[in-house]
């Protein structure tokens, strides 16, 4: 099985899907990731099809003035 680019833990964001919220990565199985979106629940996606946007974690530390703040 091909590697993933993504891992347990780590934070994104679906752009085609802005109201989901910030999610955490759960599982990553090569294409497959599982997600735990804020306002969406858990989401299985093919980052194939799917893109997400990494979030880096120093960005969500910076709180309301970050541009990748979500509340």
């Amino acid at each position: 099985m091909q590697r993933s680019e993504f891992e347990p833990g780590q934070f994104v964001r679906n752009p085609a899907q802005p109201g989901w919220g910030l999610g955490q990565v759960q599982t990553a199985l090569g294409a497959k990731v599982t997600v735990m979106f804020e306002h969406a629940g858990k989401m299985v996606l093919d980052t194939t099809y799917v893109r997400l946007d990494l979030i880096d974690e120093a960005d969500l530390r910076d709180g309301p003035n970050s541009p990748t703040y979500s509340k």
